[in-house]
C-alpha cells in the first residue's frame, strides 16, 4: 500500500521512543560537561587530590558516551521495559536448554567474526582512518576488537537461548561459511547491509567526538558572553556536542534486548548514495581544515557576522535564530535516545520535533547552512559570485532532500504504522502539511503552464 492509499489516523501514533528517554541522557550529559569544564574549580574547592586543569582528553570525551548512554539505558529497561516488547523477538519465557541452541549459536558466531572481519579488512584499505581524527577511532576499535571477540560468545549463548528465531542473518552468513546447513542470501545481505551502517558510521562518530568535546570545554566561556557570535558559537557548539555524544550512542548500542536493533538497512542504492556524499571521503561538504561548502567556494558559517556586524540588533537576532536551528538539530537526535542512526530502521519516531516535520534534522540543518552563510552576500559584491554559491548551496539542500525521500521509501515499505504516522503528517502538522500544500499547487498549475498540444 502507499502512503497516498493509507487512511489517516485519528491522533498521531505512539513513538517506538519515549520522550523522557533522550532527556535523561541529556541531563546527564549535561551535568558532565559542566564538570569537566569546571574540573579546576572543583579540585581547588574540594583539595582533591587530582590536577586542577579542564578535563578535554579523548579519554574524558569516550567516558562522556558512558555516561550518556547509562541513563537512557535504565529508563529504557526500567521505566519504559522495551526488552519486553515483541519487536525486540525476545521471548523471556521460553528458556530453551544451551544443548539445544549451541549449534546455532557457533553456527552465528562464525558469522558475525566473518562480519567483524569484513569490516577490519575495509578500515585497513581505507586510508583515511589511518590518518588525522580518524586514527583515534582506530585506536579505540583495535583496542575493543579483543574484548568484544571474548564477550561475543557469552552474549550469543545467552542470547540465542530466549529469541524466537535464533536464526538470524548472522547466522545464515555463518551457514554460508560452513556449508552444512541451507542458508538464504537474503538475509545475509540484511545482515551485511546493517553491519555496513554500523561500522562506517561509528567509526565516524568516534572520529568526531573528541574533537567537538574539546573544542566545547577547553576554552574559557567567559570569553565568548561579551557578544552576540560569541554566544552563538559557544551554544552552536554544545548544540552539535550534544548531537555527537547522542548519536555515537545509538550507532554503538544496536541491540536486541534494549529493542535498539537494526531491523532493516536501507536497501535502495540511491539511499546509500544521497547519505554517503554528506560524509568523509565521499563528501563534498566541510572536510577536515577547509571552509564550509569548499567544492563550490561557499563563504564559511561565519560569514554572518562579518556581514550584520555593524547592525547590533540585527546580530542579537541573527544568533538567536541560528542557535534555535541549532538547537532544534541536537532536539531531533536526543529524540531518538539510543536508537540514532542513518540508513536504518528501527523503530517509528513520531515525537519531539518530529510532530512538526517529518525530517526536522535536515531541515534545521539546512536553514543553518543558509542563514550562517549567507551565499548571496560576498566581498567582492559581484552578483554573479552570489548568485554561484546559491547555486551550489541549493545543490547540497537537494542532497539532502534526496536523502529524506529514499529515507520515507524505506520506511514506508517496512514498518505500517510509519506509513500511518506519514498520512498523519501529511495532513496534520504544521511544517509537513505546509510543504505538502506548496507542492500540490505546484503540481496543479504544470498542465496550464505545459498544456498538451491540441489533437
Amino acid at each position: 500500500m502507499s502512503a497516498t492509499q493509507v487512511p489517516v489516523p485519528a491522533q498521531r501514533p505512539v513513538s517506538d521512543v519515549s520522550a523522557p528517554t533522550g532527556w535523561m541522557g541529556l541531563g546527564a550529559l549535561t551535568i558532565y560537561l559542566m564538570i569537566c569544564h569546571f574540573w579546576p574549580e572543583i579540585v581547588t574547592t574540594f583539595g582533591l587530590p587530582s590536577r586542577a586543569e579542564r578535563l578535554t582528553g579523548p579519554n574524558a570525551a569516550l567516558l562522556g558516551l558512558v555516561i550518556t548512554a547509562a541513563p537512557m539505558i535504565a529508563w529504557s529497561l526500567l521505566v519504559d521495559k522495551v526488552h519486553r516488547r515483541a519487536s525486540t523477538g525476545i521471548d523471556w519465557t521460553n528458556r530453551r536448554p544451551l544443548s539445544e541452541v549451541i549449534d546455532i549459536s557457533i553456527t552465528k558466531l562464525a558469522g558475525l567474526w566473518a562480519t567483524w572481519a569484513l569490516i577490519a579488512a575495509f578500515y585497513w584499505l581505507g586510508r583515511w582512518y589511518w590518518e588525522g581524527p580518524y586514527l583515534f577511532a582506530m585506536q579505540v576499535l583495535g583496542a575493543a576488537a579483543v574484548p568484544l571477540f571474548l564477550l561475543s560468545v557469552p552474549y550469543v549463548l545467552w542470547l540465542d537461548r530466549y529469541l524466537v528465531n535464533p536464526r538470524d542473518g548472522a547466522w545464515h552468513m555463518g551457514a554460508m561459511l560452513i556449508g552444512r546447513e541451507a542458508w538464504d542470501p537474503g538475509q545475509i545481505w540484511h545482515h551485511l547491509r546493517a553491519w555496513a551502517v554500523k561500522g562506517f558510521f561509528t567509526a565516524f562518530m568516534l572520529m568526531i567526538v573528541p574533537g567537538g568535546f574539546q573544542n566545547l570545554v577547553a576554552p574559557d566561556w567567559s570569553s565568548f558572553l561579551t557578544s552576540p557570535p560569541g554566544i552563538a558559537i559557544l551554544l552552536i557548539t554544545l548544540m552539535f556536542v550534544i548531537d555527537e555524544q547522542i548519536g555515537s550512542v545509538g550507532y554503538i548500542l544496536t541491540m536486541k534486548p534494549l529493542d535498539a536493533q537494526i531491523r532493516s538497512a536501507n536497501p535502495f542504492l540511491a539511499g546509500w548514495l544521497a547519505a554517503l556524499l554528506c560524509y568523509p571521503p565521499f563528501q563534498l561538504m566541510n572536510p577536515p581544515d577547509r571552509p564550509l561548502f569548499y567544492l563550490a567556494g561557499v563563504p564559511g558559517d561565519d560569514n554572518w557576522f562579518h556581514v550584520l556586524g555593524g547592525y547590533p540588533a540585527l546580530l542579537w537576532l541573527w544568533a538567536a535564530l541560528l542557535v534555535f536551528l541549532t538547537g532544534v538539530y541536537a532536539w531531533a537526535t536526543v529524540a531518538f535516545g539510543i536508537r540514532f542512526s542513518n540508513l536504518t530502521y528501527r523503530g517509528v519516531l513520531t515525537n519531539g520535533p518530529y510532530a512538526f516535520t517529518r525530517h526536522p534534522a535536515y531541515l534545521s540543518k539546512n536553514l543553518f547552512w543558509w542563514c550562517a552563510s549567507m551565499p548571496f552576500l560576498v566581498e567582492s559584491g559581484s552578483v554573479e559570485e552570489g548568485l554561484r554559491n546559491a547555486l551550489f548551496l541549493a545543490c547540497v539542500s537537494a542532497i539532502y532532500f534526496w536523502r529524506a525521500k529514499t529515507e520515507e521509501k524505506h520506511l514506508l515499505a517496512e514498518d505500517a504504522k510509519y506509513r500511518e504516522y506519514h498520512a498523519w503528517m501529511s495532513r496534520n502538522a504544521l511544517i509537513t502539511r505546509t510543504f505538502g500544500r506548496l507542492g500540490a499547487g505546484l503540481k496543479i498549475r504544470r498542465p496550464a503552464l505545459h498544456p498538451h498540444p491540441a489533437e
